[in-house]
């Protein structure tokens, strides 16, 4: 039997001891794994879409020290997922480790709180889109760029992603292959042109570490705290390559690395990206003031045209990091759904029998996400003086509901090692040994920490919308989850053990079948 085939087998063997049978077409290899957690994270989205917040806030040095400050713990973070993918490979990810590591409850908790921030990243990342290239157009059409054309771009972005997910994985794995290798080529690209074709040059190399300038009304300290949205947005959805695990061949190794790899790399990456970009300006006031500093900065330093050349380079990226999105929100859907998590879950559940994707999960998505930025519309049409902007209230949404999620396996694997129920046998080939422990803690301090400053005003709106969520997650609690959740398939096994046991009894089994070699 050829390699190629034996690890198809082993794969196949490691999702059915938890209880789930091979659905999705398992095709993807360890980059484009790691290319959809890159390009979700995409430091061409978060770090220049909100590069106006950052330098609002924190100034210069925003970028020098905030974005390294927040990689480091996002990394702490990173690994401590990766660990649990290894451990236990199930498209559920999250929630399935919750329900594993606990029971069932918690892993119905995680999903929902997992959900909210899926809903918000997408939206925040298909709206970040849609407001750099609603100017482009508007300046190429000569129309005026209005809250309400932004929208309408908006929505035809997210038509067009769910449209190419329909269609089916291998086509997105190509794509997410292709936007990994177009964000690094993008990046240098703008490093060199602003390096070496800047009208103005560069400021010297002090400028990125300057402190102390805020241009909000806060003390430089707390401003500097709320600019770390810029930051701590961008390193959010790596858990991607986790939820696509049952589409990966070798998950247990490649989904871990794909997860670690793909912040690191953006940690990089970004940094050199974002010190070229500070370094370039020249009136730091006129570009706070402006209607989008990035663009602002850009436009400044290259020209109009060959400075629109680079933004819509940069807007095709977000686009690529739009379309990730969804892949990685469908299907954990796709997973809760065929838990029965959600009300309608056979629905949600279906594959499509052409392209062996989860069609509805896939629209729902869409559906979903427009409509957090829909209300926002309104609720600033209504208000068009309100203080915080769209984009700051979504990718806030997203951060808190995310790093929620990831901070409730995280917390339980702990409380399971100190039972000892999760032992150093449960561990799958990647981990973190000696130190898993201290790591987690850590990470989990700094969850605590951000979740709390990405809801202070100016961003209480944000705050609002997720206490909304839960209060509305709380009477689901009462309506739907005692009546329809059995749990998932992976928690019908009450310990790490009884997964164990099942996974000896599957490699015993296919060691009788012929034609079939025995997992060493």
């Amino acid at each position: 039997m050829s390699a190629h085939s034996h690890n198809h087998d082993k794969d196949k063997q490691d999702l059915n001891k938890f209880g789930y049978a091979q659905e999705l077409l398992r095709s993807m290899g360890g980059f484009s794994n790691f290319a959809i957690s890159f390009s979700i994270i995409s430091i061409l989205t978060g770090a220049v879409s909100l590069y106006g917040h950052g330098l609002k806030y924190g100034g210069p040095g925003m970028m020098g020290f905030g974005w390294p400050l927040v990689a480091l713990f996002v990394m702490f973070i990173a690994a401590c997922l990766a660990e649990l993918a290894s451990a236990i490979p199930t498209a559920g990810a999250l929630y399935h480790w919750a329900s594993i590591l606990k029971n069932k409850r918690w892993g119905w908790y995680t999903a929902w709180i997992n959900l909210i921030g899926q809903i918000g990243i997408v939206a925040g990342i298909d709206y970040s889109v849609s407001i750099f290239a609603d100017p482009l157009l508007a300046s190429a059409f000569g129309y005026t760029s209005t809250l309400t054309t932004t929208l309408i771009v908006f929505a035809v972005i997210l038509l067009s992603h769910g449209i190419l997910n329909h269609i089916g994985i291998k086509m997105v794995a190509r794509l997410n292959d292709f936007s990994a290798w177009y964000h690094i080529a993008i990046v240098a690209v703008l490093v060199l042109t602003l390096a070496f074709l800047s009208k103005n040059g560069l400021n010297s190399v002090d400028y990125l570490f300057q402190v102390g300038q805020t241009f909000s009304d806060k003390p430089y300290m707390f401003a500097f705290l709320i600019g770390l949205l810029q930051a701590q947005w961008t390193f959010t959805g790596y858990d991607a390559s986790a939820h696509t695990i049952e589409e990966t061949v070798n998950p247990r190794v490649r989904a871990p690395w794909g997860i670690f790899n793909s912040v690191a790399y953006s940690f990089v990456f970004g940094f050199i990206m974002l010190a070229f970009v500070t370094l370039s300006i020249k009136d730091v006031a006129a570009a706070n003031g402006s209607d989008n500093a990035f663009i602002y900065i850009i436009s400044d330093a290259l020209g109009n045209t060959f400075g629109n050349v680079i933004l819509w380079l940069v807007t095709a990226a977000m686009w690529f990091c739009g379309l990730s999105s969804i892949t990685s929100f469908s299907r954990m859907m796709y997973a809760f759904s065929r838990d029965k998590g959600m009300p309608f879950s056979g629905q949600w559940a279906q594959i499509s029998k052409k392209y062996r994707t989860p069609a509805k999960a896939i629209w729902l998505a869409v559906i979903l996400s427009f409509l957090l930025a829909f209300i926002d519309y309104i609720i600033k049409s209504a208000n068009p003086d309100a203080a915080y902007t769209t984009i700051a209230f979504l990718t806030a949404v997203s951060v808190v509901g995310l790093y929620l999620a990831y901070g409730i396996p995280i917390f339980l694997k702990l409380i399971a090692v100190s039972q000892g129920k999760f032992q150093k046998k449960h561990l799958g080939p990647w981990h973190l040994g000696r130190y898993s422990n201290f790591i987690a803690v850590v990470s989990l301090l700094w969850i605590v920490f951000i979740c709390v400053i990405m809801v202070i005003p100016p961003n209480e709106m944000a705050g609002y919308a997720v206490l909304g969520m839960m209060v509305l997650l709380i009477i689901m609690d009462f309506a739907y989850y005692k009546k329809h959740f059995q749990g998932p398939q992976a928690a019908l096994a009450t310990s790490m053990e009884d997964i164990l046991r099942r996974e000896r009894e599957l490699e015993q089994g296919s060691s009788s079948k012929p034609g079939v070699t025995r997992q060493a």
